[in-house]
């Protein structure tokens, strides 16, 4: 039992080492990744501004066409309003005609009104695009400047990636289910991807926490797992502080000279 669980906690370790290796091929990276994806985000929130504000510029343009049609529909109405008034019997239908010319020139200036208004507005709009539309495409360089920059960093460590995920694979298959399961939540919880580490120092080497005495002794025997009481981290080993002795130096005498 006790070479069993020295045996899993050294596959714990190899496969620790392994993933450590392909945390530091990601950290070459940097921070490109999530620059990528920002960028990426930011570029679809602007399309979007774009496109809205294409689509008022359309109510804009389409407002003025309707107005135009209602001007034509009451230069109509005058129209056959006056050729009424030439068949007046009355005074009174007169006055009535009258009004009802006068309701529809009111209405033509109230649309023409909103004719110039809406001009204007296409007129902001097409510079609101033109603004957005500069930003959309100087975020669009950058994003294609940003993605052959992580290209390039990604296939110099494209092999060592394969490899190394090869490795993990292989190294996993060597790690009992509920071991993994346990392993993998704990690193993904750490920011440094440490899940196995070694007591250093009489300290935890993930959270720098002190192991007591009798718990490294524990951790030495390897009669079970044990993990960190403060992180969660498997404590695979403990690495005994090395002193080194230190010689003093002979002081030779000196001679007097005469």
């Amino acid at each position: 039992m006790e070479n069993n669980i020295a045996k899993k906690l050294d596959n714990l370790v190899k496969l620790q080492k392994i993933d450590s290796k392909r945390d530091e091929l990601v950290k070459v990276r940097g921070a490109l990744p999530e620059e990528v994806m920002d960028l990426e985000d930011e570029i679809v929130g602007y399309q979007t501004r774009v496109d809205k504000q294409n689509q008022e510029l359309a109510d804009h343009e389409g407002n003025i066409e309707s107005n135009r049609v209602a001007i034509k529909d009451a230069e109509k109405l005058i129209k056959k309003y006056e050729e009424q008034q030439m068949n007046v019997r009355n005074n009174r239908e007169y006055d009535a005609i009258t009004k009802e010319i006068e309701l529809q020139q009111l209405e033509i200036q109230i649309l023409e009104k909103r004719i110039k208004e809406s001009f204007a507005k296409i007129d902001l709009k097409k510079e609101e695009i033109a603004i957005t539309q500069d930003i959309l495409t100087e975020r669009t360089k950058d994003l294609e400047s940003k993605k052959s920059e992580l290209e390039v960093i990604t296939q110099e460590s494209e092999d060592d990636e394969k490899k190394l995920l090869k490795d993990r694979e292989k190294a996993s298959k060597n790690v009992e289910d509920r071991l993994l399961k346990s392993y993998n939540k704990v690193r993904n919880n750490m920011r440094n991807g440490l899940a196995v580490v070694s007591v250093k120092r009489g300290a935890c080497g993930g959270c720098f926490n002190v192991v007591p005495p009798q718990k490294q002794a524990e951790i030495r025997e390897k009669k079970k797992v044990i993990v960190c009481e403060h992180c969660g981290r498997i404590l695979a080993d403990v690495e005994d502080e090395i002193i080194e002795e230190v010689v003093p130096k002979r002081r030779t005498k000196r001679t007097a000279t005469k």
